[in-house]
């Protein structure tokens, strides 16, 4: 295959390293992370256009489970076919899951999760930067017209005070768009199909180049067969081995049911998994949740990996025929296995079509207006994620179908306040680099927590 000279090769070490870097540095939740690598592989290193990202990130958004994961899958699929996606989805989870593990551990044995806070404490405000530099950019690119914006704001206005769930936002967005397209192109078409993306031209990949991406039934029977084994394979030999009643086949048929529900973000599902988890399977004890919780919140990697928490406890519970920590640790790694091999499967059987779908002007349509709701989105998650860095206390009100978040002002934390504030100014005016500034506000956060706070 012949590459036009304005295009380059990736070289799959360098894919490797950023990836790996993506892995560490994917702090924030959804909107962080999505933030994240739109600056890294749309502004930094050319290596997917606006158009392309924002195309993957919409089929993302209506997948279950966790957008940002398959994005990076997506991505790293397009550079390099299946390894590319293996290896990006895998980094992507694996910082998270180590640190959880660790953490996972000195709260069973040494009841001591307090060490995280101070690790992540100055990291965590100072992602806010990076989340709402996402939705500056993301929102420049995707609001071109008084209608896109409406769209955004709409959507904004419906999950954040009306929590209509996500899936139908993105549903009646693209619904809106079909329509608008067919009526004024010029008015919805904002997410371009290869013919007219001129941004394609300083990117590592176009239509040429992602020659892997046209999809064949064959091969998409084939891959489907394939990612389907590895995924419920292991789930039928745990339940033929030790039992169906056992932990582990217990914890990873729960797992992978949850997995497949889990739509519009983590939160959408973790209110239940934490009730059966107590309640039903005796996994955790009430309470316990929350301390999971804010292990996930505050490591790098998917908001969904808490599962792995409660696995891990729900193992070193009830162990036998193992040692606690054996069970524990062989228990974290099946949750995880259950909960992330789906979005394998979505990406590798799907995103051929999708990426054959990208011309389709009707279809660009629906996927732009789907775009701009995506705006509106990760604006209700910046703020949320804003709301709970800020103030310790964050409150519900509730009536007339209205949810209202109300922060305790007493409880305004001004050390987490002031170094997300020093974030934002020295990445918008003094221009630092993404890495050095979240690092410095690392060190400050961990020093301000063990000398102020113990």
């Amino acid at each position: 295959m012949t590459i036009p000279p304005h295009h380059h090769e990736v070289p799959f070490r360098a894919a490797f390293r950023t990836w790996m870097k993506v892995g560490f540095l994917s702090f924030g939740g959804p909107a962080g992370q999505i933030a994240l690598m739109h600056r890294i592989l749309v502004e930094e290193k050319r290596w997917i256009s606006e158009n392309r990202f924002l195309h993957a990130l919409n089929y993302c958004m209506l997948l279950p489970g966790p957008e940002a994961m398959q994005l990076a899958t997506y991505v790293g699929w397009l550079l390099h076919g299946w390894k590319g996606g293996v290896v990006a989805g895998t980094l992507f989870v694996l910082p998270g899951f180590v640190s959880i593990l660790i953490l996972s551990i000195l709260y069973a044995v040494y009841q001591q999760a307090d060490i995280v806070v101070a690790l992540f404490f100055g990291l965590k405000a100072a992602t806010l930067a990076v989340v709402v530099e996402a939705v500056l950019r993301i929102g420049r690119k995707a609001l071109k017209n008084l209608v896109m914006v409406l769209l955004a704001a709409t959507a904004f206005v419906g999950i954040f005070f009306f929590e209509i769930p996500f899936p139908l936002i993105v549903l009646g967005a693209g619904a809106v768009g079909l329509v608008g397209g067919r009526f004024r192109p010029d008015r919805f078409c904002v997410i371009r199909g290869h013919e007219t993306a001129d941004d394609e031209r300083e990117a590592a990949i176009d239509d040429r180049q992602a020659g892997h991406a046209m999809p064949t039934w064959g091969r998409t029977i084939r891959v489907g067969a394939l990612w389907l084994a590895l995924w419920v394979g292991p789930v039928a030999a745990l339940c033929a081995v030790l039992g169906p009643r056992h932990v582990f086949a217990t914890e990873s048929v729960f797992f992978s049911k949850a997995a497949v529900v889990t739509f519009g973000g983590a939160y959408a599902v973790l209110a239940y998994i934490a009730q059966q988890a107590v309640e039903v399977y005796g996994w955790l004890k009430p309470g316990e949740m929350l301390d999971g919780l804010g292990m996930a919140e505050t490591t790098p990697g998917p908001l969904i990996q808490v599962v792995q928490f409660v696995g891990f406890m729900g193992a070193y519970r009830d162990p036998a025929p193992f040692a606690p920590l054996t069970a524990a640790v062989v228990a974290s790694v099946v949750t995880t296995w259950v909960t992330f091999m789906p979005c394998f499967l979505w990406i590798f059987v799907g995103a051929p079509f999708i990426e054959r779908l990208r011309g389709n002007r009707i279809l660009s349509a629906g996927l732009s207006a789907i775009t701009a709701a995506v705006v509106g989105v990760v604006l209700n998650l910046a703020v949320w994620f804003a709301m709970h860095v800020a103030f310790a206390n964050v409150a519900e009100w509730r009536g007339f179908g209205i949810r209202l978040l109300l922060p305790e002002l007493s409880s305004a934390d001004l050390a987490s306040i002031m170094i997300g504030i020093g974030a934002f100014f020295v990445m918008f005016r003094l221009k630092w680099n993404m890495v050095l500034t979240l690092g410095i506000a690392a060190v400050v956060g961990a020093a301000y927590m063990l000398c102020f706070r113990g």
